[in-house]
């Protein structure tokens, strides 16, 4: 399978829903994609407004600034230390690293890429791409022999769903057993709010109660779009194995995959404030508790999303036509259709849009009457 053979982008079936919802009196609220809307922090604009000066290409590699500061946040933020330079790469935003990670590690024909049920396209699409063979699975028991790269993503989009420390030492047994790499996509893991992740930090692949302190064969992807509002700057980073590392740098220099030099610079200064972080989170707390009661008043069942960007909501009727319900309130959702075919009831629902357009649709819900009683326990 090459490029050409690719499906169609499944973001345009949602035009004629849009569209409706722009209608409405008082204009659509957007919650479908999960597009940050808040300012860049001001210590971010300062570090990239002193950067301009970027005549010289950057090196794929990235600065050493930007490696220990890497290093340095996972020390700080994700209980993983150890890490040095060696262990991390920039890279330019992470669906290209999602997307291309297959193809950077020689895989093909014959070989198996694992992904979660409930699962951002993109996993799937990069296993299409080189012609290996997507699964998708949570358990790692169902794991197949020729399993040769495994996509974690805890927290999960779309679903929230996180997975603690032993479900990851499971995982990661599973993937050595099998001669398989494991990547975790991790971008979201700041966002804790339901117990027990409102007080305890949600793990990494890489954290020693994990690993037992041996990083081979596994690497974790992380973003700054959500919590540092860097959506548009793409500002992304592997961390882990130092083999793999040194074998992806090498193939992202072939490629050209070089991430510019005022990005690098906002990325530092990204990386060593936690006050920015802590504010937008407190924000993406503020929307959630206004939208998630009026949710579930208007006759849906919100599914796990105990952290993330997303509600992960079923009223027990097609996607679409929940998605059709909404966009004559104004609302746009994502049908959980574009996650896989596991979760054809299920829609997503964005925190990222501004304060008023929030209120302005929990407004619109609780003015709503159910039309049928929430979904079940199950599907």
């Amino acid at each position: 399978m090459g490029v050409a053979d690719l499906a169609d982008y499944p973001w345009d079936a949602v035009a004629p829903y849009a569209e409706r919802a722009r209608s409405h009196p008082d204009g659509i609220v957007d919650l479908s994609i999960g597009s940050p809307v808040d300012p860049t922090p001001t210590v971010i604009a300062g570090a990239i407004q002193a950067a301009t000066d970027a005549h010289a290409y950057p090196q794929t590699i990235g600065t050493t600034a930007l490696r220990e500061a890497i290093a340095q946040w996972y020390a700080r933020r994700r209980g993983v230390s150890g890490l040095t330079p060696a262990h991390v790469l920039p890279t330019i935003g992470s669906k290209e690293l999602v997307a291309l990670l297959p193809l950077l590690l020689g895989l093909g024909p014959g070989d198996v890429v694992v992904h979660p049920r409930a699962a951002y396209p993109t996993y799937e699409v990069g296993a299409r791409l080189v012609g290996a063979t997507p699964v998708s699975s949570d358990d790692p028991d169902e794991w197949p022999d020729g399993t040769r790269l495994v996509w974690l993503n805890s927290p999960g989009n779309p679903d929230g769903r996180v997975l603690d420390a032993a479900a990851l030492r499971r995982a990661v047994g599973r993937a050595r057993a099998l001669g398989a790499v494991l990547a975790s996509d991790e971008c979201y893991a700041l966002l804790g709010w339901d117990a027990p992740w409102d007080e305890l930090d949600i793990p990494s692949a890489l954290d020693p109660e994990v690993t037992g302190g041996e990083l081979t064969g596994l690497l974790s992807v992380y973003s700054l779009s959500k919590q540092s509002n860097l959506a548009g700057y793409r500002a992304a980073f592997l961390a882990g194995d130092p083999a793999l590392i040194t074998s992806l740098l090498t193939a992202r220099k072939h490629l050209g995959l070089m991430l510019p030099a005022p990005v690098q610079a906002a990325m530092v200064a990204a990386l060593r404030d936690d006050a920015h972080v802590d504010e937008q989170r407190e924000r993406y707390r503020r929307r959630r508790e206004i939208l998630l009661p009026a949710v579930r008043e208007a006759g849906f069942r919100v599914d796990a999303s105990e952290a993330g960007l997303y509600l992960w909501a079923t009223e027990g009727r097609d996607a679409w036509e929940s998605v059709g319900r909404l966009a004559e309130l104004g609302i746009l959702a994502g049908p959980g259709h574009f996650y896989g075919p596991h979760h054809p009831h299920h829609i997503r629902l964005s925190l990222t849009a501004h304060d008023e357009r929030i209120e302005a649709a929990a407004e619109r819900l609780r003015a709503a009457q159910p039309r049928r009683t929430a979904a079940p326990a199950s599907e």
